[in-house]
C-alpha cells in the first residue's frame, strides 16, 4: 500500500479548459504551461493532495497525469474514496475474474501497484464529471455523464438520508467547494459493470425468472450492441458540436421472481428448467391478441398473424417471445429521464412519456403524478385528456385519477448500470393487453422533439445542459450566422439517426438546441431546428389504429421559413402525398390586434380576456386547422404556451392511422433562401375518441 505521495504540481492553473485531457491513459502527457494562473484557495488536487486520507485515490489520479487536470482551472466534480476502499476495491479486482476471463482482472501483482494504466485511467474518470454537481442536485434522483463517459446514478437513502451514487456508495462528506469545482467524500469506490445487459441481470438470483424467458427465446443475443459500427463525417463549417461516434442502448423493465410468483409463474420450477407456467401466463395474455374480430393487438391482426403457443421460443410471434419483447426498449432510460420533470411545466398535471418497444409498434407509457412520485407503467387515467362536467372548469389541471393497478418502478435496485443500458425492476406484471390500446393510449400523445428519435436518449444528448454540450465542444459555442443560430447546440451527421432522413445532403442542416438556459417557451424546453435548403423526414411514433390528428407543435417567429408537409407508409418521397398547405412558420398572431393577419388566418386571440377562457375560440381555431399552444407548459405559472403568441400548433392531418410505419416529409418552399429554419417543438397524435369526444371538450393541457 503506498502511503506517502509529494504532491507533484503548486496552485498553478490554465485559463482554460483543457479537453486534451479527457483522453489521458498514461502519466506521459505534457502539459502547456503558458497563461498559468495562481488560486489562492484550494483546487480538487490541493485537497486531495493536502489529506493523507486520499492518498490512494490520489496515486491513481497521477498514475494517468489526471492530477494535472485537477490543478487546473475549470469547473469538475469529484467523488472521493478514502485510502480503505481504495484497497478494499483494488483486492476485489485482484481475486476475480474479468468479465472476458481475464485473471486478476489483469492486475500484475496485488496492492495499487499493480493496476495498470488502463485501469487507472477507467477508475479515475469514473470518479470526475466535467460540471459541478451539488447535493441539492444529487438528491433529485439524478444522472451524471462521467469523464469515462459512463453514466452515474444518484439517489437517496431512505434510511440514513444520504446521497447515494450508483446504489452502492455513500457521500459521506459533502458539498467541498474549491476554486476548480467541489468534492463529494465516498465510503466505497464507485464501481461500474462491464457487463452488457444479459450479463449483469445473470448475477442476480431475484432476476432468474425473467432471465430464463430471455434465455429460452434467444432474446438475449438481441442486447449485446454498444454503439453503431461506424463513425461519422464531421463538419466543423459553424464550430457546433458534431458527435462522431452514436451509442446503441437498451432499457429492460423487469418483474423481480417476487412479482412474478404473486402472478401465479412457479419461480421454483423455472430455476428447475421447467418454464411452463411461465410460459402458460404469456399464453393467458397473448394467444387471442391477433384473432380477427375480437383480438386488440392491431399491427398482428393487419398483417394476419398467427400467434404462437408452442415450444418455438425463438419465434418472433411465439406468446413467451412476444411477452418478453414488450418489456425490451430499444434505448438508455436512467431513472431520472424515465419522465422529465422541472423543464418549463407550469400546470402540476404529471408527467408522462411514451416508449417504443421491441414487440413491433406498440407503445409503453410511463406516468409520475409530481416530480418525486413514484413512476408507473401503462396506468389508465380516467377522461384521460378531457374536460371533466364543466368543459369552463379549467382553472385546475386535469389530474384524472389512476384507475387501474399499473406496474410501479422500483428504486432501491441494488444492480450495477450495464454498460449498454438500464435494467428497472417493476413490482405486478408488464403485458400489452387490451386495455393498453383500448385505455392507456386512448389520450392525448403529446411526443417532445428528441421523443422520435431513440439515439437522442442512447446517446444522453436528451435533457442535456447547455453547459455539458458545452464541455463536448471543448467550451466552443458554435454560430451558423446565415440561420441566425449561435449557441450551445448539436450538429447531427445526415446518417446519424435510424428514423430520419435527409434527402440533400448538407443543403440540411440539423441542429438540436437544448434550450436549458435560453427560457424558451418550449415543451420540456429543447427544440429542433433545421437549417438551410431543407427537405427531410422522420417516422412517426406508432399508434394503436384509428383516426388521429397529426399536430406539429412550434413558435413562430421572422427567423423561419415556409415549409410543406407530405406523409407516407415510408421514407420513399415518390409515395408520399401533400398533406396540408404550405405552413408559412414566420406569421406571429398579435396579442393586441386581432386584425393582424396572422390572427385572421390562425384565429388566435388572447383566451384570458375572453368570458369563458377560451373555449369557443378553441373551437373556432380548430375549424380553421390551428390551435393555441398548451397550457401544460411555459416560462412561468403566468405566461403558459397557451397565453403565447408564438406559441402554435398546426392540425397537419386527420386520417386514419394503422398501427405501424409512417413518415412525415418537410421541405422549404423557399429553397433560395438558404437561411431560414424550420423549428420542430413537439408532435401530438390526437385519436377521434379525444378531439371529437361527444359530451366532453379535449383539455388545454
Amino acid at each position: 500500500m503506498k502511503t506517502n505521495y509529494k504532491k507533484l504540481f503548486s496552485k498553478w492553473a490554465f485559463m482554460a479548459l483543457l479537453p486534451a485531457f479527457m483522453g489521458l491513459t498514461s502519466c506521459s502527457e505534457d502539459i502547456d504551461d503558458s497563461n498559468l494562473y495562481t488560486f489562492t484557495g484550494e483546487t480538487i488536487e490541493d485537497y486531495l493532495a493536502n489529506r493523507e486520507e486520499f492518498e490512494n485515490f490520489n496515486y491513481i489520479l497521477q498514475r494517468v497525469g489526471l492530477d494535472k487536470l485537477l490543478s487546473t482551472y475549470g469547473t469538475y466534480t469529484c467523488f472521493a474514496p478514502k485510502n480503505e476502499a481504495v484497497i478494499e476495491y483494488i483486492d476485489s479486482l485482484y481475486n476475480t475474474t474479468s468479465q472476458d476471463g481475464v485473471a486478476h482482472n489483469g492486475m500484475t501483482q496485488p496492492g495499487l501497484e499493480g493496476l495498470t494504466d488502463s485501469l487507472c485511467n477507467d477508475i479515475a474518470k469514473f470518479h470526475l464529471a466535467n460540471l459541478k454537481f451539488m447535493a441539492v442536485d444529487m438528491g433529485k434522483n439524478i444522472t451524471i455523464t462521467s469523464m469515462l463517459g459512463r453514466e452515474m446514478n444518484t439517489s437517496t437513502d431512505p434510511a440514513t438520508g444520504n446521497t447515494v451514487v450508483n446504489a452502492l456508495s455513500q457521500i459521506t462528506s459533502i458539498d467541498n467547494e474549491l476554486e476548480n469545482g467541489v468534492i463529494h467524500e465516498i465510503d466505497h469506490v464507485l464501481t461500474r459493470s462491464n457487463n452488457m445487459i444479459y450479463g449483469e441481470m445473470v448475477k442476480h438470483d431475484y432476476l432468474s425468472t425473467f432471465v430464463a424467458a430471455l434465455e429460452k427465446t434467444k432474446l438475449a443475443d438481441s442486447l449485446a450492441l454498444r454503439k453503431k459500427d461506424r463513425t461519422f463525417g464531421v463538419d466543423q463549417t459553424f464550430n457546433f458540436y458534431v458527435p462522431e461516434e452514436c451509442a446503441i442502448g437498451y432499457t429492460l423493465f423487469v418483474e423481480t421472481n417476487d412479482a412474478f410468483a404473486r402472478a401465479g409463474v412457479d419461480v421454483d420450477a423455472v430455476k428447475q428448467g421447467d418454464i411452463s407456467s411461465l410460459v402458460d401466463y404469456a399464453r393467458q395474455v397473448y394467444e387471442h391478441c391477433a384473432d380477427q374480430g375480437s383480438g386488440w393487438y392491431d399491427y398482428a391482426m393487419q398483417n394476419n398473424i398467427q400467434v404462437s403457443t408452442g415450444t418455438d421460443y425463438e419465434n418472433p410471434w411465439n406468446v413467451l417471445n412476444m411477452f418478453v419483447r414488450y418489456h425490451i426498449v430499444k434505448y438508455k432510460i436512467p431513472y431520472d429521464r424515465l419522465v422529465f420533470t422541472g423543464l418549463n411545466e407550469v400546470s402540476g398535471a404529471g408527467y408522462y412519456e411514451y416508449n417504443e418497444t421491441m414487440l413491433p409498434y406498440t407503445l409503453l407509457k410511463v406516468t409520475a403524478d409530481g416530480a418525486s412520485g413514484p413512476r408507473y407503467i401503462n396506468a389508465v387515467n380516467e377522461n384521460a385528456s378531457l374536460n371533466e362536467n364543466d368543459s369552463l372548469n379549467v382553472d385546475q389541471p386535469s389530474r384524472h385519477m389512476i384507475i387501474n393497478n399499473p406496474p410501479i418502478v422500483t428504486t432501491n435496485n441494488d444492480y450495477q448500470q450495464p454498460i449498454n443500458g438500464y435494467i428497472h425492476c417493476i413490482d405486478k406484471m408488464l403485458v400489452y393487453n387490451e386495455e393498453v390500446p383500448h385505455a392507456v393510449l386512448n389520450e392525448r400523445l403529446r411526443f417532445d422533439d428528441t421523443a422520435i428519435l431513440p439515439e437522442m436518449m442512447s446517446n444522453g444528448f436528451r435533457g442535456a445542459t447547455d453547459a455539458y454540450i458545452r464541455t463536448l465542444n471543448g467550451g466552443i459555442s458554435g454560430n451558423d450566422s446565415e440561420a441566425s443560430l449561435g449557441g450551445d447546440y448539436i450538429r447531427f451527421p445526415s446518417d446519424f439517426f435510424d428514423y430520419l432522413r435527409i434527402y440533400n445532403g448538407n443543403n440540411t442542416r440539423l441542429y438540436y438546441l437544448p434550450g436549458r438556459a435560453n427560457g424558451w417557451n418550449n415543451y420540456q424546453k429543447d427544440e429542433f431546428n433545421c437549417a438551410g435548403a431543407y427537405d427531410f423526414s422522420f417516422r412517426l411514433p406508432p399508434v394503436p389504429a384509428g383516426t388521429y390528428e397529426l399536430r406539429m407543435g412550434y413558435t413562430a417567429n421572422g427567423n423561419r421559413g415556409m415549409m410543406q408537409v407530405f406523409i407516407g407508409r415510408s421514407p420513399d418521397v415518390t409515395k408520399m402525398k401533400a398533406a396540408d398547405i404550405p405552413i408559412d412558420m414566420r406569421n406571429v398572431p398579435s396579442a393586441t390586434d386581432k386584425n393582424n393577419a396572422a390572427n385572421i388566418a390562425t384565429g388566435w386571440t388572447l383566451w384570458t380576456q375572453e368570458s369563458d377562457k377560451g373555449v369557443q375560440t378553441d373551437k373556432d381555431m380548430h375549424n380553421l386547422g390551428w390551435m393555441r399552444g398548451p397550457l401544460y407548459y411555459g416560462t412561468t405559472s403566468t405566461n403558459p404556451s397557451r397565453s403565447n403568441v408564438q406559441g402554435l400548433r398546426r392540425i397537419v392531418a386527420k386520417q386514419q392511422f394503422e398501427q405501424g410505419e409512417y413518415w412525415v416529409r418537410f421541405k422549404t418552399c423557399l429553397p433560395e433562401n438558404t437561411g431560414t429554419q424550420f423549428h420542430l417543438d413537439f408532435i401530438e397524435l390526437v385519436p377521434s375518441t379525444v378531439y371529437s369526444h361527444p359530451t366532453m371538450l379535449e383539455d388545454m393541457y
